[in-house]
């Protein structure tokens, strides 16, 4: 921008303007700098680190938008975005596809209103029919809002009994059960146990489940963040698996699957246990449940455990509807083909299941 000699002073502060910039997908040392800001930033979650932008990209092939706000070579605000189109479920903007948390993470009001601008912006230019950012806090009351889901968080204590025993009593039995059983847990370096246990489980359910790819790449990806611990019996089989995401001091089981025996023998009580209790063992001090739909049986396990819902805002800006679409396994329309997927050879299931999931996001 040229300066007369009497715009010197606006000149000298025009290197302090705050600018917003994209994540080029492969910047190694971008990547490092976005991810440095997103561990010291309070409202920053697992799912804003930068390494989503592969996942979104390179697995589920959509365009991301990755924005950070910068002013004088210093990130304060961070927005990762996923445009997910699609024929059967709709053209949206996301923040973020495949998390349960996203929008914006801003060190000032003034990062985050310049990154929703944008986001606004690219939106537009793209003519999808809405923008949605994933909040755990409300910013917009004027949009429409998501109130199916809510969020399950909880401190832990530093001693392992003390965790054992914050559990109500019936669920605690559950627990003691497992280990009565004889179940142990075990750390795995591949998710070829937890797959298998976790795409049987959705394909009873009637829903797609997530390529295989998908889980490898969480694991090459975030590494010693992601991790997958399977329950097994006294034999070694294994009964019931989760993966499960490691930020700050917080822990977050985010897919699971269990083995149709595992009922019987407590093993999903147990496997949830056993990762409370290495997590404490190694510090961490909030289990996060993540996220459930109000009125289902994830809804009320949880809150047999003592946990108490919080809710989640989802809020929408609408371009083109004048409501929220509703892709969840809730809506009515989608009964027949849960029921359809229900009776489904798993081999073809799991074949076609991720051709179906990268549109949900």
């Amino acid at each position: 921008m040229k300066m007369t000699n009497g715009e010197t002073g606006r000149a000298s502060a025009a290197p302090f303007a705050l600018t917003v910039k994209r994540l080029a997908p492969g910047d190694i040392t971008e990547a490092a700098r976005w991810d440095a800001f997103v561990a010291e930033c309070a409202g920053a979650t697992f799912f804003h680190k930068a390494g989503w932008q592969k996942i979104v990209g390179e697995v589920f092939r959509h365009q991301s938008y990755f924005l950070y706000a910068e002013r004088a070579g210093f990130i304060e605000g961070v927005l990762p975005l996923g445009h997910v189109k699609s024929l059967l479920f709709g053209n949206a903007l996301v923040s973020l596809p495949f998390a349960v948390y996203g929008g914006v993470a801003a060190s000032n009001s003034e990062a985050a209103e310049a990154l929703e601008r944008e986001a606004q912006s690219i939106a537009k230019q793209l003519e999808v029919d809405h923008l949605e950012l994933r909040n755990l806090e409300p910013r917009h009351p004027e949009w429409p809002t998501q109130d199916l889901y809510v969020c399950f968080r909880k401190e832990l204590a530093p001693e392992v009994e003390a965790n054992m025993l914050a559990i109500p009593r019936k669920q605690r039995a559950m627990v003691r059960k497992g280990i009565k059983n004889g179940l142990r847990s075990e750390i795995d370096t591949t998710v070829d146990r937890f797959f298998a246990l976790y795409a049987d489980n959705v394909h009873r359910h009637g829903t797609p489940a997530m390529p295989k790819r998908y889980f490898e790449a969480l694991l090459q990806v975030f590494g010693k963040d992601c991790e997958v611990l399977t329950a097994v019996d006294e034999g070694g089989r294994p009964l019931s698996s989760v993966l499960s995401f490691y930020f700050r001091d917080e822990v977050l089981p985010y897919y699971a699957g269990d083995d149709l025996s595992a009922r019987d023998l407590a093993a999903n009580d147990f496997k949830y246990w056993e990762l409370m209790r290495r997590a404490c063992e190694r510090g961490i001090k909030v289990f996060d449940y993540g996220r459930s739909k109000q009125g289902t049986g994830s809804y009320s396990f949880k809150k047999n455990w003592g946990f108490e819902p919080q809710p989640l805002y989802y809020e929408y800006c609408l371009y083109k509807h004048d409501s929220i679409p509703q892709n969840n396994p809730n809506n009515a329309k989608y009964r027949l083909l849960i029921e359809a997927w229900r009776r489904m050879p798993i081999g073809l299931a799991n074949w076609l299941g991720p051709f179906i999931v990268r549109n949900l996001g």
